[in-house]
């Protein structure tokens, strides 16, 4: 009989610490809210001088400004 319960008890660790690996915790935290515009900011130190939070027109000629200068790599290689 004691022969037959402790592998049956071992085994019914081992089930428990497998199943307690796959659980996961609900993750509720805080990020970026994905039903606010872009435009309306995040509230960081890091912003572009002179852009307001919520200048939709603002936000749009950052974009494409940086995508003419900072990510153009025709604009960024000299002419020969």
């Amino acid at each position: 009989m004691v022969q037959r319960l402790i592998p049956t008890t071992l085994a019914a660790a081992v089930a428990l610490v497998a199943l307690t690996a796959c659980g996961e915790k609900p993750q509720t935290g805080a990020g970026i809210r994905s039903d606010a515009p872009p435009y309306a900011g995040t509230g960081s130190n890091f912003m572009q001088p002179g852009w307001k939070a919520g200048d939709k027109a603002a936000w749009e000629a950052q974009l494409k400004a940086r995508q003419q200068y900072g990510q153009n790599e025709y604009s960024r290689t000299q002419a020969k």
